[in-house]
């Protein structure tokens, strides 16, 4: 019988178009369920189901009637609350409701993170609603100032006094009062954590969960450092450059982690810091790493994280999959200022460097893009492979030096 597989995602995603090529390498039935139009036909002749993820109730009951599947897979935060809603309807293996509730909710996870015993730093909540002046009396400076269900950094600001704090509380409640953000109705959206800062070094580990337990896929280093005030991410490289004993350390953070959270099954992305206190868990994503960032990962026989992914959620046994290249990375490609996306040059330049794989540039021409904290996406991609993690970073480095971005001024809008 061929493996029928439920992904819930959006409809254009780059991630999406990555499940349904190895789902059709390995011969299973991918059936995508996205927030899409109920009223039109297949509008993007996916034959997807229409669900609603403002709506995760009826949404599970849509997908519960659709028959027999033998895993579920979601990708990107949002949808993964459907689809553990789902699973525990039709009785897959998969993360249950709570636990996903709490990796998209930063308040519920450092809550979690502090009763296991982990290192957290000093946090509360408020409502954006609140005087940021006020707030600002109880602030631990040098804080970070994050809204609770937003992910890729978007919204993500340091300050460092009450100055700062006011600008960068007014910036938020700005993200947190736009339409693509009110149009999600989630109840944590109408909220900002503050946290005290933790200094050190940024990591990143991709995992899978099975019966609990945390199979480590790979352990990124981020070289570039993120203090603020906005963290943009910029390069992920694998293998890790840091000693044994501290990789483990990291691992056993997250690990624990994953069990503070109750995450039972399914892949994970934990992102990390670590100083001299130790290994501090900022959080643990229900789902794989974003973008095209997954594209960084190869496995044994050339297999890509998507179709490991996908071969884990029917109950195929990968807990041997190893990484196949010495080493490799990624680069996403910062934007440098909001205006208008015009073009680039250099690219043929970038792709000819010795290392580099790949040089994806996903920005369109005219559209209207925006640098963190108010954006939440990058102009491209850099992929590169080779013999050791520092030669890897360099290349990557090389190529985005050969890029020229063309970004015109965004006129304002007048409204009458």
């Amino acid at each position: 019988m061929v493996p029928r597989v439920l992904l819930v995602a959006a409809t254009t995603g780059y991630q999406t178009r990555a499940f349904a090529d190895a789902a059709r390498q390995l011969g299973f039935d991918l059936v995508l369920a996205t927030d899409r139009c109920h009223v039109l036909k297949d509008p993007w002749g996916d034959h997807a189901i229409p669900v609603r993820f403002e709506d995760p109730v009826s949404s599970r009951d849509t997908l519960a009637a659709e028959g027999r599947f033998d895993g579920v897979v979601a990708v990107a935060d949002r949808p993964t609350l459907i689809a553990a809603l789902a699973a525990e309807a039709l009785g897959i293996p998969y993360n249950s409701p709570a636990a996903v509730a709490r990796c998209r909710d930063k308040y519920l996870a450092r809550q979690r993170f502090q009763a296991a015993g982990l290192p957290v730093p000093e946090f509360f909540r408020v409502a954006i609603t609140e005087n940021p002046a006020d707030v600002a009396d109880h602030a631990p400076f040098p804080c970070v100032l994050k809204p609770l269900g937003l992910s890729a950094s978007r919204g993500v600001i340091r300050a460092n006094n009450a100055e700062e704090f006011v600008e960068a509380f007014e910036r938020i409640r700005t993200i947190l009062e736009t339409s693509d953000v009110l149009i999600l109705r989630e109840e944590q959206n109408r909220f900002i954590q503050i946290e005290s800062f933790i200094e050190g070094r940024e990591f990143s580990i991709e995992g899978l969960v099975t019966a609990g337990e945390l199979q480590v896929l790979a352990i990124f280093d981020k070289p570039d450092p993120l203090d603020g005030p906005v963290f943009e991410e910029t390069i992920y490289v694998t293998p890790s450059r840091e000693s044994a004993e501290t990789q483990t350390l990291l691992v056993e953070a997250v690990n624990r982690a994953v069990h503070a959270l109750g995450l039972a099954h399914g892949p994970i992305h934990a992102e990390l810091r670590l100083n001299r206190q130790g290994a501090w868990v900022l959080e643990v994503a229900a789902r794989p790493i974003g973008g095209l960032c997954a594209r960084a990962l190869r496995f044994d026989a050339g297999m890509s994280l998507e179709e490991l992914i996908l071969r884990h959620a029917v109950g195929e046994d990968v807990s041997a999959a190893q990484l196949s290249d010495p080493a490799s990375g990624v680069m996403m490609i910062p934007i440098p200022k909001g205006g208008l996306y015009e073009g680039v040059e250099g690219v043929e330049q970038a792709s000819a460097v010795a290392g580099v794989e790949e040089v994806v540039i996903t920005a369109k021409e005219g559209q209207k893009i925006l640098p963190l904290p108010e954006g939440a996406s990058y102009l491209g991609f850099i992929f590169a492979r080779g013999d050791s993690p520092a030669g890897v970073e360099a290349a990557l480095r090389q190529a985005h030096g050969c890029l020229k971005f063309e970004i015109a001024t965004a006129l304002p809008v007048i409204r009458r």
